[in-house]
């Protein structure tokens, strides 16, 4: 299938640049695949579409401040993206990373944040990313929380340095985030509040977390021509003995957002029987895919020509999303990290 049949045109004032004040407040576009029907309605109506026997299944990764700024021995600031941290770097915190500007960089090459805290470039990965060691006297987590910033994709717009990173380092985050290792949030999970998740207990409804660590390619459109093509970058996951048996209880499984529904697709055998487990996924989920255990599907909407957007069309069918992106789009929906969400079932 080719990739620009997965394109659509989306107004510049339809991306949320903040979140709501209320997280359960969202919006909630919810898609009926037995009708074909759409409904519109808010997050917290979210546990009145739910039912006894259902198992709600969350992404409890946490995102960690990945955006850093520092200074070349010239003075030159420049900007980090943490990518993911280094596989062979042995005892040293050594991340893969994106840097801007990147085109006088070298190895070797050091990068200062305090006068106690510096990175030094030690190998070149691609034309995008460099590896760099970092070296601080604090904990490389309180060095983050220090220095760093949210890492909020490119179409969320903020002055460097300016009043929201601290909101920032709060909004982008799950309320029941608690690993911490992603690098993107995992985002269809921001409309939960305390309130909706007491109300699911409430209801006798069962949340079974899983961790997936968000990497920030996840979130970029695809480049190929066919959508066959594409190759998923891999990301870490864990689902342990006390989800999984959670999760073969439910009469059905509803996965809160594309990584949880990646991390249940990947664990699941065929007959939709999971295990305990963790290592790396790099499934690719898109059109034709067959499902195993996800039964319905919560998740917000996407970027075009984005391997989010293939799983929710390959989830609620082509057309069906197409109409429910149309729809939204219409009647004033808040698109992507920030936006409004929508319940497949």
């Amino acid at each position: 299938m080719k990739l620009s049949e997965f394109a659509y045109d989306l107004p510049s004032a339809s991306i949320a640049q903040s979140p709501l004040e209320k997280r359960d407040h969202s919006r909630m576009l919810v898609v009926d695949t037995g009708t074909g029907q759409n409904h519109h309605h808010h997050f917290y109506e979210f546990p009145h579409y739910l039912r006894a026997g259902d198992v709600v299944v969350i992404n409890d990764s946490q995102v960690i401040p990945a955006r850093l700024t520092g200074n070349k021995d010239t003075g030159g600031r420049i900007e980090i993206l943490l990518l993911s941290k280094s596989l062979d770097s042995g005892g040293e915190e050594a991340w893969d990373v994106l840097l801007k500007p990147a085109k006088r960089m070298r190895i070797g090459s050091r990068i200062h944040f305090a006068p106690d805290a510096e990175g030094i470039v030690v190998d070149r990965l691609s034309d995008k990313k460099w590896r760099v060691c970092f070296f601080c006297p604090a904990p490389f987590s309180d060095f983050l929380r220090n220095y760093g910033r949210a890492p909020l994709p490119p179409y969320i717009k903020r002055e460097k340095d300016g009043e929201d990173a601290a909101y920032d380092l709060d909004r982008y985050q799950t309320v029941y985030a608690r690993v911490p290792g992603s690098v993107a949030a995992p985002t269809a999970g921001f409309h939960f509040s305390p309130a909706v998740l007491a109300e699911l207990v409430d209801k006798g409804i069962r949340v079974a977390p899983v961790t997936l660590h968000v990497g920030y390619g996840t979130f970029l459109p695809l480049t190929v021509t066919e959508i066959e093509d594409h190759e998923m970058e891999a990301e870490y996951f864990e689902i342990g003995e006390e989800s999984a048996e959670i999760i073969n209880s439910a009469s059905r499984v509803v996965a809160v957002g594309t990584t949880a529904t990646r991390v249940i697709e990947t664990v699941a055998d065929d007959k939709g029987l999971l295990k305990p487990a963790s290592g790396w996924t790099s499934l690719y989920v898109y059109p034709r895919y067959r499902f195993k255990r996800v039964q319905a599907l919560l998740t917000n909407f996407h970027l075009p020509k984005s391997s989010l957007y293939l799983l929710t069309c390959a989830f609620g069918g082509k057309e069906q999303i197409e109409s429910a992106y149309r729809q939204a789009i219409a009647l004033g929906y808040r698109f992507y990290s920030y936006g409004d969400c929508m319940f497949i079932h």
